[in-house]
């Protein structure tokens, strides 16, 4: 990342982090964007192709999901809902690498989502029981399709989408049990860091496949247009 971009993301980082000990919302608003903003003028740096357009979609989902979140009134459920879409916008872009079924990979993230779900659900999600059950399906599909690209895909690029995927999961986790389950102390500093550690990761995932060698005979991934 270029150090200007580099700097503008720590300095969002830093404001958010302040917001929250200082309990200060406009300062939380206004940090909390920088950082993936910022990443997706650093995915420029990316071939252009279907992978970086359908990462570019899920960091700007993840945008607006992140300041409907932050927002100062109750809009879970439609973060929640850009959330979804980024996620599945993510899952686009795996699957335009490898759809193998990988038997191993989907047996990890089913434990993982359906692990997430079976907590919360216990915990008595009442109106939010089939969204967060939806929510746990699209984000189990994508750790498993980040998880699928190893072995497949530019080694370097698939190793950070699949750290990038399993911090996200870890993160939306982390929210669901300090929202439903049990709060606890430290609960948004380790929400958005691994949030954005997340985020960064599959970030550079797009940005990491400058370095991928071509193979001969290898088409070109299709282009897959939509939302």
């Amino acid at each position: 990342m270029r150090p200007l971009l580099m700097l503008i993301a720590l300095a969002g980082v830093a404001l958010f982090l302040l917001g929250l000990h200082l309990e200060l919302k406009w300062l939380t608003l206004l940090g909390k964007p920088l950082p993936v903003i910022c990443l997706l003028l650093w995915l420029r740096e990316a071939p252009a192709g279907a992978y970086r357009r359908w990462i570019a979609i899920g960091l700007g989902f993840s945008l607006l999901g992140d300041m409907l979140l932050e927002w100062p009134a109750d809009l879970f459920v439609f973060g929640l809902g850009a959330f979804l879409l980024a996620h599945l916008a993510y899952l686009v872009a795996y699957l335009g690498d490898t759809r193998r079924l990988a038997p191993l990979d989907l047996l990890i993230a089913a434990l993982a989502a359906g692990g997430m779900f079976f907590v919360l659900s216990r915990a008595g999600l009442g109106a939010l029981l089939v969204p967060v059950a939806l929510y746990s399906l699209a984000i189990g599909a994508m750790l498993w399709r980040a998880l699928a690209r190893i072995g497949v895909a530019a080694s370097r690029s698939a190793w950070l989408a699949a750290g990038g995927a399993a911090l996200f999961v870890l993160s939306d986790s982390l929210i669901g049990i300090n929202r439903f389950v049990a709060p606890f102390e430290g609960a948004r500093y380790a929400i958005i860091i691994s949030y954005w550690l997340g985020q960064f990761g599959i970030a550079a995932s797009a940005v990491a496949l400058l370095a991928r060698p071509a193979q001969p005979g290898a088409s070109s991934a299709p282009s897959i247009s939509g939302r």
